[in-house]
């Protein structure tokens, strides 16, 4: 941890007041209601060491950085049977493109595009009696944080506003590839979407990608080795909708991203960051957040290649 808060101090000085070329994603109007001035970085180690700056400890909509968690979570309770209903490829498409959906008989291309993750959540719906309280009380045990919430407002200005997503939904069941009401479904991608938490608290609850054979406070296992693995693969290679291999490219880092403003990086066996900061570059991903990291782990040398 020695050389992280000076690091991350000095390139949060630099990066602060840069012009910052993105734009709010405000087509959801509860998004816009945010200040887009906020700037944070939090860092906890694989020691529990944790150093933050800037509006670390804010919450927001974590927005599609939810999906790696709903991911978790289907793939603790499907198995390798996940594979048949969702693909673990890039899409080279907008996150809420339905551009492949025909070509690709309604299995979309991997679990982190919009089309992907409402399939996740047809898949939980399935195996949970009680769908939002249990993906909650999923996230809450994880992070050992009970205050772990959705934001009504956000899940239902995205309700409001979400036609694309209904399309979707509505296309993928058309192949017959979601099996549970679509309005049900729906209802739960935008809550899984409008998950709140901290910078801080994202570094947190996303310790289990950083080591093997990770459990929770209560001694309960998350996922196998073999699957952190490839949910770390699969952020690598497909985390920042088409833009998964600029970031790869100048991070080098598996990580995700969100239209709140969120990016979430993890180092295997060192560390994970979280940055934030609302105004999206033209691709959806925050152009303070992409920057920083960019610096981050060209400074501390600490790319995974």
């Amino acid at each position: 941890m020695k050389k992280y808060p000076t690091i991350i101090d000095n390139i949060y000085a630099e990066i602060k007041d840069i012009k910052d070329e993105g734009k709010v994603a405000n087509y959801i109007p509860e998004l816009g209601c945010i200040s887009d001035e906020n700037f944070g970085i939090s860092i906890t180690t694989i020691e529990k060491q944790n150093y933050g700056v800037g509006d670390f400890e804010k919450k927001f909509s974590i927005q599609s950085i939810s999906k790696i968690l709903s991911l978790t979570l289907a793939y603790q309770l499907e198995g390798e049977n996940l594979w048949q209903r969702v693909d673990v490829e890039p899409s080279g498409n907008p996150f809420n493109s339905l551009q492949q959906l025909e070509s690709d008989k309604g299995i979309p291309r991997n679990p982190f595009i919009n089309a992907g993750a409402i399939v996740v959540c047809d898949v939980l719906i399935g195996h949970l009696k009680n769908p939002k309280e249990d993906f909650l009380d999923f996230c809450r045990e994880i992070a050992n944080n009970y205050d772990i919430n959705y934001n009504e407002k956000v899940a239902e200005s995205e309700k409001r506003t979400g036609f694309r997503n209904v399309a979707l939904c509505n296309f993928i069941k058309s192949f017959g590839n979601i099996k549970n009401n679509v309005d049900d479904v729906l209802d739960f991608y935008f809550h899984i979407c409008s998950l709140e938490l901290t910078c801080k608290e994202l570094t947190e609850i996303f310790m289990y990608l950083t080591e093997d054979n990770y459990t929770t406070h209560k001694g309960n296992s998350i996922i196998t080795e073999s699957q952190t693995k490839r949910i770390n693969a699969i952020m690598l290679t497909c985390g920042f909708y088409d833009e998964s291999g600029e970031f790869s490219f100048r991070v080098g880092l598996p990580g995700k991203s969100g239209v709140g403003g969120g990016i979430v990086a993890i180092h295997p066996d060192k560390y994970c960051i979280a940055v934030w900061s609302p105004k999206l570059n033209e691709k959806g991903n925050s152009f303070k957040g992409m920057l920083f990291l960019e610096n981050f782990t060209t400074k501390t040398a600490s790319s995974i290649f």
